[in-house]
């Protein structure tokens, strides 16, 4: 069976890297790998491809756009090319992005079958890029590989559960604790950013923040960084930043921050690993984030307005808290180092990517 893989984004890496393992250990697959470029900088994907262990795409497609619509556009275009040469019996997609609705959308015109990775999250907020991308994903897939029974619950409420439907739905666990324990132990051998950087495990807090709805709303940024700086005189905070955030905080020139919040390039999985495990909080406005600090045991403030893991917010591992004002920021996020939420199992047992080959490997049943 001829599978094409297609990614664009650092938490897709992840996710492709576990099944890209098993694929390999099944001599009745092959994979073909398409990197749409969505994320261009060396550090955001070159690094990745390197940490997780896998070989570079066959396609690097290198395409970015600031408009939504032209990024899928362009995708779309390229993809169904890709697809028309190679011929797979199936394409694999992940998670939310436009690489994700756009190869979706290119599969479904040739009719070829689609797999979504992490179906079933549901933010309900259609004013979310990423919402709009999984929904339509969803209803356009013929495998749904769900990550946990809030996500299957999620589907049953929107029909796709219906029998008449010719698609299969299962909860395989979460593809990304299947990475959290393979590449655990490697990080904690490998890597050295906590040294780099003089950190002492659980006496600092990781920051990331990426979204578009943060960074691109004035206010909302010099919040969440007003916020942090103010933080970063209680406890020391690190904080890899993302290109995009880079950029529209290289124009607003009247942010200033305290020493005590240390910026830093992008970092490669393995030390994105070890700063997670060690951090004695997360501050994120990352989904994969959310889910990475409860594989490690870590508490996580999300800065959003909402998200699509309600499950880690029901279980007190993850606290929302739109991020409007820097005082409010600075309070709740001092609040909650500490903190543990109850002992839970929420995303399976670590062999999500098993569950999908052997799914896809009932293609003609």
């Amino acid at each position: 069976m001829k599978l094409v893989t297609i990614v664009g984004a650092r938490p897709q890496f992840i996710k492709a890297a576990m099944l890209s393992k098993t694929v390999q250990k099944n001599s009745g697959f092959s994979e073909v790998l398409i990197h749409t470029g969505q994320h261009f900088d060396e550090n955001m994907s070159g690094y990745f491809f390197r940490d997780l262990e896998m070989e570079k795409p066959k396609y690097n497609l290198k395409i970015q756009a600031d408009l939504h619509g032209a990024m899928t556009g362009r995708m779309l275009e390229s993809i169904e090319q890709i697809l028309l040469q190679e011929k797979p019996d199936a394409v694999v997609v992940y998670g939310d992005t436009n690489s994700t609705l756009a190869g979706a959308l290119a599969a479904s015109k040739l009719h070829i079958p689609i797999a979504h990775v992490e179906a079933g999250l549901r933010s309900y907020s259609r004013k979310m890029p990423e919402e709009q991308n999984r929904v339509l994903t969803d209803h356009l897939s013929k495998w749904l590989f769900v990550p946990s029974a809030q996500a299957e619950q999620n589907l049953k409420l929107e029909g796709i559960l219906d029998h008449s439907l010719d698609r299969r739905v299962l909860v395989t666990g979460d593809i990304m604790f299947d990475a959290a324990i393979y590449f655990g132990k490697k990080a904690q051998q490998v890597s050295s950013i906590l040294s780099q950087h003089a950190l002492v495990p659980k006496k600092y807090i990781l920051a990331t923040i990426h979204r578009a709805e943060n960074t691109d709303n004035v206010d909302r940024l010099m919040a969440i960084f007003n916020g942090l700086s103010r933080l970063s005189s209680e406890i020391k905070i690190i904080l890899p930043l993302h290109p995009r955030t880079k950029k529209k905080l290289e124009k607003n020139p009247n942010l200033n921050f305290s020493d005590n919040l240390k910026i830093i390039d992008p970092v490669g999985y393995l030390d994105m690993v070890m700063l997670e495990k060690n951090a004695a909080l997360i501050a994120s406005d990352s989904g994969g984030v959310q889910k990475e600090a409860f594989f490690y045991q870590v508490p996580c403030v999300t800065l959003r307005d909402e998200t699509e893991w309600t499950e880690l917010v029901d279980s007190g591992w993850n606290y929302i808290l739109p991020p409007t004002d820097a005082e409010k920021i600075y309070n709740e996020v001092l609040k909650r180092i500490g903190t543990e939420g109850r002992k839970v199992d929420l995303y399976g047992s670590g062999n999500a990517a098993e569950k999908m080959i052997q799914a896809l490997s009932l293609i003609n049943i």
